[in-house]
């Protein structure tokens, strides 16, 4: 239990105890500063420790915002402020160094805000908490103390709690058609004690079941498959929304919703071509089913790589941008602007409707057209904004944007002579990897046999190209450009080989094969993300890096008969899928574990 450290003695009548405890914390009563001190340092140490003057006013829903939130090492508000383990050696300095006697006493009446200061002076990551319409205070004469209870009693603590479990950025269809009611699915839950990965695995359980009934390839299947892919995704917001109704935020509760919602399309996208082919279609629907996930999974990327390459980015300012700002102060912008991207929610919608009322293969068509068209308009921007953009790259943003290249062995072997060649900042990173990827693709995609020695040997060229594309800082305007650049040519590479080997079941392995891949590019990702850095080097040189990779499928390719091609994709597909998803799964255990800060998404639209 939670340590509560009252720096009074409690005032009459106050509800503060009880709201304290309901929080779940165990409150200790110090009579001065020195004792405060004391009952700080005496606290057990791998407990979060909270410290409230006794006059507080204000929501119990604030309390919990400003003392239970696991995101923040240390939190305050007016009147309260925590600290967890990783923030308790600072909280014990800081209590330790409050002066006592006469002139202190500016400092000891509001012995909360004496800390609180102490600790944002400590550089410690001290989180102050904007309460909003809710209410906090310290008010020090009874008339004040009156007026701020009133205040308390004018606002609906509960409507207000409901209104902050929703995304502050969602897309329309979420906004409009499933956050009305899923918040509400969400104070459900939190009432009957179900946690946020609970709801989570729900939804994933749902949508696997949606895929089955979409692999009978029969309309009623069809039209089951669509109904329960929407209830996935109305799953799918309500463990957000459970998680900030609840302050459940959690390390594993991240990494699972990232994944799990990248699992449940693309799981997905194959019952699809399963119920295709059940259907008396052919494996072609399998190559629209593998575009499909290449496209969004390159988009992703594009998300990532842009964003990791300028957020914390100097004189991060650009035209491009201060247009966009303008646009968002005209309301229905705003939503075009959100439903172009075709985030989650209305991608989903548009698939279950689509599974409904048509088949696979115009589900997937529809789909491609529609990502396509984002991926252009997401992209083009993002180039106007990077070109517009007096950005200064830190080194931090530039060792991302290598991690996602995901570039392994051979490509460090080629780049290590080229370092320190060049000029940091110039159009040459990118250029090298667009290189890489036309000269692999224009291959494998014109050539009358792909399947060649010849193939093999400009994927050794396309893997000289790539070292030199990851040979300096990529500290470029578009230096981020490079990862999108290397994932679209191994994942392309992939299909194309499989498709153009007329091998029966060649599509479907390969669909496993760019999905153990793509696991592994998105779990880089969130790690980052995340705080905790890229996957550990023996694992990306173990995978083979994708200028490996691309190498083994090309020799594999050239070296097997057709026939025998489906079952090394399988067999690649499994080894590698086996090799990342142990891996990814011992790391994040190990970190709920060992109490990795807690991440949460506010607004990707995935």
């Amino acid at each position: 239990m939670s340590t509560a450290i009252l720096t009074g003695p409690p005032v009459a009548g106050s509800p503060l105890e009880g709201d304290l405890r309901a929080l779940g914390f165990d409150i200790r009563t110090a009579q001065d500063p020195a004792s405060a001190a004391e009952l700080i340092a005496a606290a057990p140490a791998h407990e979060r420790i909270a410290v409230v003057d006794p006059r507080f006013v204000g929501h119990r829903h604030t309390l919990r915002l400003a003392l239970t939130d696991p995101r923040f090492p240390a939190a305050a508000v007016e009147g309260a402020l925590t600290a967890q383990p990783a923030a308790r050696a600072a909280l014990d300095r800081a209590a330790t160094r409050v002066p006592v006697g006469a002139g202190s006493a500016h400092l000891t009446d509001v012995l909360t805000g004496t800390l609180t200061d102490a600790l944002e002076r400590a550089d410690i990551g001290l989180q102050r908490i904007e309460p909003g319409s809710l209410v906090a205070a310290v008010p020090l004469t009874p008339a004040r103390r009156e007026e701020a209870q009133e205040a308390v009693a004018a606002v609906d603590e509960e409507a207000v709690r409901l209104r902050s479990a929703v995304k502050s950025r969602d897309g329309f269809f979420t906004t409009h058609c499933i956050s009305p009611y899923s918040r509400y699915l969400a104070r459900w839950c939190a009432r009957r004690g179900l946690t946020p990965n609970q709801v989570t695995t729900a939804s994933l359980l749902t949508a696997l079941i949606a895929a089955g009934c979409a692999a009978t390839g029969t309309r009623g299947g069809f039209v089951a498959a669509g109904a329960l892919l929407l209830l996935s995704f109305v799953l799918d917001c309500t463990d957000g929304q459970l998680a900030r109704y609840s302050l459940q935020y959690s390390t594993m509760g991240a990494w699972l919703d990232a994944t799990f919602d990248r699992a449940k399309e693309y799981a997905y996208y194959a019952g699809l071509a399963l119920g295709a082919a059940r259907g008396g279609g052919h494996d072609e629907v399998w190559a629209l089913a593998l575009g499909a996930m290449i496209l969004q999974t390159c988009r992703h990327v594009v998300d990532f790589s842009f964003n990791e390459a300028n957020h914390d980015a100097a004189a991060n300012t650009s035209p491009t941008a201060a247009l966009s700002d303008r646009l968002d102060s005209v309301g229905w912008t705003v939503w075009a602007r959100r439903m172009i991207v075709l985030p989650i929610g209305e991608r989903w919608a548009l698939i279950a409707v689509l599974t409904a009322c048509t088949t696979p293969r115009i589900v997937f068509s529809v789909l491609l057209i529609g990502c396509a068209l984002a991926a252009c308009y997401t992209t083009a921007g993002r180039v106007l904004r990077s070109l517009t953009r007096r950005a200064r790259r830190t080194d931090r943003a530039a060792r991302a944007l290598a991690d996602l290249a995901d570039t392994g062995a051979l490509a460090e072997l080629i780049a290590r002579p080229m370092r320190g060649r060049g000029r940091t900042g110039s159009f040459l990173a990118p250029v090298m990897a667009f290189l890489a990827a036309a000269v692999l693709l224009s291959a494998v995609i014109f050539e009358d046999d792909p399947a060649s020695w010849l193939t093999v040997g400009l994927a050794c060229c396309a893997a000289l190209l790539t070292g030199a594309a990851v040979a300096r800082p990529l500290k470029g305007a578009l230096d981020w450009l490079v990862p999108p650049f290397l994932r679209a040519a191994e994942y392309v590479t992939i299909l194309v080989l499989a498709a153009r080997s007329g091998a029966h079941g060649a599509l479907p392995a390969a669909f496993g094969l760019v999905a153990a891949v793509a696991y592994h590019h998105y779990d880089a990702v969130y790690r980052i993300r995340g705080g905790s850095g890229a996957p550990p080097r023996w694992l990306v040189r173990a995978a083979g890096g994708s200028e490996g990779r691309i190498l083994v499928v090309t020799v594999l390719a050239a070296l097997l008969t057709p026939s025998d091609l489906p079952l090394a994709l399988a067999v690649l597909a499994g080894a590698l899928g086996l090799l990342v998803l142990v891996e990814s799964i011992r790391f994040w255990v190990r970190a709920a574990k060992t109490g990795a800060p807690a991440v949460h998404d506010e607004g990707e639209p995935a």
